[in-house]
Formats: C-alpha cells, structure tokens, sequence
C-alpha cells in the first residue's frame, strides 16, 4: 500500500493561468505560498519566517470554479497528490515540474474582493462538487500571519 497525500492551507500568489481544450476540458495553474514563522533559539538566534511556493493544478469542476473564484491572495485550502513530470523545453533540454494535483478546493475567505462584509451572493464554497452537485460548507474560518 503507498499513500500520496498533500493538504496546504495558503493564499494564491496569482490568478489561475486557465487552458480551455476543444472536447471541453478545462485546466487551471497557479501558485500558493504557505509560510512557517519564524522564530528565536533558546540561545537567542532568529530564524526567520519561511516561504514556500507550490504549484498547484486544477481539472474539469474544480478549474472552472477556481476561474470564478480563485484569484491572486485567496486564502485556500487545498487537499491533492503530488505529481513529479517532465518535458522537453525549446533547447532540447528535459525539465522538471512538482506539482500538486488538486481533488479538493476550499475558499477560506469571508469577504468579497475589495469589500468589507462577508459575502451575501457568492458565499465561500468548498469548490468540489458532490456527486449528487451539492456543494459542501467551508471549513471555519483560520488565522495564520501569511505575509500578504
């Protein structure tokens, strides 16, 4: 038995890069930064606080719905699979992709872009769908010191 599990609670450091296909499917990238505190020693020396940047890959459902809501400082919460590949660039050269597929999507966020009050029309949604089409609640609301 093997497991690959990935869950990340951060903020988009950009709006999806979205790739529309002709038999329909959709494909949404972008990054998120999680971000450790820092911190002091016992013998008084600082760590500083931490960023990491993860790739992150979204299909079909989750992609569409990432283009209506996702957008660059989003506070997510993400559960998927970490995926490793490779390609060939235009100088012949194989690169390297890690990425985190996506199979679960959840806005944290409780106010509309550039407003104040929680959101009345589009509520924060858990943007992956049931089977039945109903969509669950959000997780609570969390509190971390991300660094925008």
């Amino acid at each position: 038995m093997s497991v690959n599990k990935v869950i990340l609670i951060g903020r988009a450091g950009k709006d999806p890069e979205m790739r529309h296909f002709e038999e329909g499917g959709v494909l949404a990238n972008f990054s998120l930064a999680t971000t450790e505190r820092g911190y002091t020693l016992a013998n008084g020396t600082q760590i500083p606080e931490s960023t990491e940047w993860h790739n992150i890959t979204l299909r079909s459902g989750l992609a569409g719905l990432a283009e209506k809501f996702i957008r660059k400082g989003s506070k997510l919460y993400i559960e998927g699979r970490l995926r490793t590949r490779s390609y060939t660039d235009k100088q012949n050269i194989v690169r390297y992709v890690t990425e985190i597929v996506g199979e679960n999507v959840e806005l944290l966020d409780n106010k509309p872009e550039g407003g104040t009050k929680p959101l009345e029309q589009k509520p924060p949604v858990n943007v992956a769908p049931l089977e039945n089409g109903q969509v669950l609640p959000p997780l609570e609301q969390m509190k971390d010191d991300l660094p925008f």
